[in-house]
């Protein structure tokens, strides 16, 4: 396959590669996709799920938010697979700077990713409204809902909801690791959701790989395009 040769060439080549990935990163970790025709806007609930996913919506109604968020966004038995493991293989040995996630599993860190950008949080980070104590998702896990604090405080999750920005320290890094980029290797995103899609535009190099399920409308920016399962790709590398 010509495309997985140049994929190949261009991994061994580089010791400057950024990576950008989306939610078809860990879908292989059986995580479902939020868009996916099997995913979460295409399950039965009381309200939509892009609405029980905001900060509003939290705030009026915390018990409901914790339900949907304990029911379908926490898999605490998820593991990383190929691609996560690829990922950290090659930070490990000098070629990957940067991991920079949508996802808020925490599967990269988990396979032994380092500097891992998580623009949109991560599940496993949850601290209290009034005195910032620290929780873990098993600690939020063994909770009755909505999760409160020893303090009586509700414990929020640390990831971004609709309406809330993301973290401007975290956008700050993600532009200069991509801006900087030799390679900038982007994984199972439709480029679809925005402001984070756009952050790849900061990209000034010639080594543009998409890897995708599906075509993207960034398919034509791209210098290497790839169609498949991204672990089952990357793991050829």
């Amino acid at each position: 396959m010509k495309e997985l040769d140049k994929l190949k060439e261009w991994i061994a080549s580089s010791s400057n590669i950024v990576f950008f990935g989306g939610a078809g990163v860990s879908t292989e970790s059986n995580i479902p996709d939020f868009r996916s025709i099997d995913g979460l806007y295409h399950t039965e609930y009381e309200y939509p799920p892009e609405k029980i996913l905001s900060h509003s919506f939290y705030l009026k109604n915390r018990k409901e938010f914790f339900r949907f968020y304990k029911n379908k966004m926490l898999f605490p038995d998820a593991l990383p697979n190929p691609a996560h493991e690829k990922l950290a293989e090659l930070e490990k040995c000098g070629r990957v700077k940067a991991v920079i996630t949508q996802n808020i599993d925490g599967l990269h860190q988990m396979a032994g990713s380092r500097n891992v950008m998580e623009l949109h949080g991560s599940v496993h980070r949850n601290y209290c409204e009034v005195c910032d104590r620290f929780y873990s998702m098993k600690e939020i896990l063994e909770q009755e809902m909505p999760p409160r604090c020893s303090c009586g405080g509700f414990v929020k999750p640390d990831v971004v909801l609709y309406e809330e920005s993301l973290n401007q320290e975290t956008i700050r890094k993600t532009v200069d690791f991509i801006s900087k980029a030799e390679v900038l290797m982007i994984g199972g995103t439709s480029l679809a959701v925005y402001p984070a899609a756009g952050l790849i535009d900061y990209y000034q190099g010639n080594k543009l790989i998409l890897i995708n399920k599906t075509k993207t409308l960034r398919d034509v920016q791209a210098d290497l395009a790839l169609y498949g399962n991204i672990g089952e790709i990357l793991g050829e590398c």
